[in-house]
């Protein structure tokens, strides 16, 4: 069924065709109309799961760490400053490796407060040991969280749906929204092996000596250092499963193909503009004005940043003679966070592209085409001049 709503519709009915079955709610600015929206679903009958509104997004993790361990397909959503008040329980999900769900409708972090969209929310937390995934418009927010309950439960690692707050929360764009029946398909209903059962008492993530020790059973257990091993490994090893789910989403519902990277007009492009999110499709327009003009440029934009595809990274990127980094966050004191992965990637790369950040849009400053436009020539044509540091484009002081 096509439809024409707002990105946190979207993402609330893919949450409702998931057959969702625990739902944690607690309001923030640009999120609450995603949990409004599950709460009329859950009211209406349309989605029997249990909604619990919390009183803090602190609680709403512990909601979901709670019904997850206890084999419920688990969701919440958040923004900003709230999904910096989960941060212990965060944490916490990803060591019980628990396959929570949660949209992340990204906006700056006060202080000084901001209500507008930056990328500063969730780039801050890309050390959790969460999946992130990021979208640029409607049809991917609806897609990727199903993919997203598949991809957790896959790999028994919790995964965050990270889309722009305002330009694709609260704007309204056509979808295509799928029957039940073809979701029930691809994404079957959660049976976890491993769940809190008063049939079979058991504990879950006691204190961790820091050696491995014997189970109760006389065989060796690992310990803390070997546990984050294993969550850092199965990290990696995600990526395989990241492929696998998306193509078999293409093979039933005809959309996927570029699980790592969405590309445009980059077969033949000599530079190429690397973003995440709905700037990519901003700079679009900048990449078509530049190509009339005769000059071979693209665009990039990363679906998956953590864990970081260097493979794909480097496949798309290594035979380029210039990437241009732009991003709407920054790792103080050092660089654009997205800039430094994608320069690790192609460090072992014989012949590597120069590369160069712009650090834009911080707060909701306005990106306007033009400034975009003016960056992206100016790089491409002084291509040694800028050195390490960022550049910020729209600063008015």
């Amino acid at each position: 069924m096509h439809v024409i709503e707002s990105g946190n519709v979207a993402a609330a009915t893919g949450v409702k065709l998931a057959r969702t079955q625990v739902i944690a709610a607690y309001p923030i600015t640009p999120q609450t109309p995603l949990t409004e929206k599950l709460s009329e679903f859950v009211e209406s009958g349309e989605l029997p799961a249990e909604y619990i509104p919390v009183e803090s997004e602190h609680s709403a993790m512990a909601v979901c760490i709670a019904s997850s361990t206890a084999g419920a397909r688990s969701f919440t959503a958040t923004s900003a400053n709230g999904l910096l008040y989960m941060n212990e329980q965060l944490h916490w999900a990803a060591g019980a490796r628990l396959p929570i769900v949660m949209c992340v409708a990204n906006r700056g972090v006060g202080a000084p407060w901001t209500v507008w969209n930056d990328h500063q929310d969730t780039i801050s937390q890309r050390d959790l040991g969460w999946i992130q995934l990021y979208c640029a418009d409607h049809q991917q927010i609806h897609d990727t969280v199903l993919k997203a309950f598949k991809l957790a439960e896959t790999v028994s690692i919790p995964v965050m749906v990270c889309y722009d707050g305002y330009l694709l929360s609260h704007t309204y764009m056509p979808f295509d929204r799928p029957e039940q029946e073809e979701v029930d398909v691809f994404l079957p209903p959660f049976k976890p092996t491993r769940y809190l059962n008063p049939e079979e008492p058991r504990n879950f993530n006691t204190v961790t000596l820091p050696d491995v020790r014997p189970d109760i059973h006389g065989n060796m257990a690992p310990g803390y250092m070997e546990i984050r091993k294993t969550l850092h490994t199965d990290l990696r090893a995600s990526l395989a499963e990241i492929e696998t789910i998306d193509k078999g989403f293409e093979d039933i519902f005809g959309r996927g193909g570029e699980p790592f990277i969405e590309t445009y007009r980059c077969d033949d492009a000599e530079f190429v503009a690397f973003c995440l999110g709905s700037l990519s499709y901003h700079l679009r327009d900048v990449v078509d004005a530049m190509r009339e003009e005769g000059i071979k440029v693209g665009v990039m934009g990363l679906k998956v940043y953590r864990p970081f595809p260097d493979d794909a990274v480097k496949k798309a990127l290594s035979d380029r003679k210039g990437v241009i980094v732009f991003e709407k966050a920054l790792s103080y004191g050092n660089q654009g966070a997205l800039y430094a992965d994608v320069k690790s990637a192609l460090y072992s790369c014989e012949s590597r592209p120069f590369v160069q950040n712009h650090i834009v849009g911080l707060g909701g400053r306005e990106i306007k085409t033009e400034h975009l436009y003016a960056a992206l020539t100016e790089s491409i044509n002084n291509q040694a001049a800028f050195g390490d540091e960022p550049r910020w484009i729209g600063l008015k002081m």
